[in-house]
């Protein structure tokens, strides 16, 4: 997934995978995953998707604080 937040390109094709979490399982409608990636310039976000009853009802591109992303990994 790709998507442009303030003039700067966020692609899960292209960055660093840092981690993923998932919670429930596949076909799960409250089931979600979380996916923290770095770009190529050192900037992190989350790739979000879930089901109809998760919190990330459709897939996104979240930006993160590298506070924040250890905040997320120590979760």
């Amino acid at each position: 997934m790709k998507k442009t937040i303030c003039k700067v390109d966020y692609d899960t094709e292209t960055a660093t995978l840092i981690h993923s979490k998932t919670v429930g399982a596949y076909g799960d409608p409250a089931g979600y995953e979380e996916t923290l990636y770095k770009t190529e310039g050192g900037k992190l976000f989350l790739y979000t998707n879930g089901g109809a009853e998760s919190p990330y009802k459709k897939e996104d591109i979240k930006r993160i604080s590298a506070a924040k992303a250890d905040e997320w990994m120590a979760q």
